[in-house]
């Protein structure tokens, strides 16, 4: 059997990884790939430094996937040049683009605070910014009747809004109270085939 072709190199900080979402989305593609992981300890300067020079990161950032022979960078637009090239999880209009542009914007602000409070813990993140994140996105998921994003049909936009799910389960930062929105994306996302049987082997 072929090895695959498609390498995911994502950073491994304890609690989660920074790359997980790309893992998730090319799972539930049904995509073959390699994982290659980087601890984030006293190697991750000289790894770092490894992945500028060899030309896979010119940040120094994970994570980076290596895919049909092109590097990719950033998770977001992986997941958009993913949904592009394999022509689904992406909307199908201008309007359904502009939700998922919205929702990610939201995703990406939720995520600068969360990655703060990885080091200084505070209230407010628990109290206020975690709670009005899942408030927020819950808005727009009622657009539709669910359970994805747009209706029935799953984008790369539900990918990080689950991530983000798990970001706070790891840390011990999601609200003891979620929106029935989310709720319901959250059971539905869990049952899908591939992406359930990932879940039921993952710690």
């Amino acid at each position: 059997m072929a090895k695959p072709t498609t390498t995911l190199h994502y950073l491994d900080i304890g609690s989660v990884s920074l790359g997980e979402v790309i893992r998730l989305f090319l799972i539930d593609a049904g995509i073959d790939f390699n994982g290659v992981s980087y601890k984030y300890d006293s190697t991750w300067p000289a790894s770092r430094k490894r992945l500028k020079d060899d030309g896979l990161s010119e940040t120094g950032l994970l994570p980076v996937l290596e895919y049909k022979g092109a590097i990719l960078t950033q998770h977001l637009p992986i997941l958009r040049y993913l949904a592009r090239d394999l022509g689904a999880y992406g909307g199908e209009t201008n309007s359904e683009e502009y939700l998922l542009d919205a929702v990610t914007d939201i995703y990406i602000d939720w995520r600068t605070q969360w990655g703060t409070q990885l080091t200084n813990k505070t209230t407010k993140y628990m109290d206020e910014t975690a709670p009005e994140y899942y408030r927020l996105v819950a808005g727009y998921y009622a657009l539709h009747d669910g359970p994805y994003l747009l209706g029935d049909r799953v984008t790369y936009a539900d990918f990080v809004i689950y991530q983000s799910l798990h970001n706070d389960i790891k840390t011990g930062t999601l609200p003891a109270e979620l929106p029935g929105e989310i709720i319901k994306f959250r059971q539905a996302f869990e049952v899908r085939a591939n992406i359930a049987k990932y879940l039921k082997n993952r710690t």
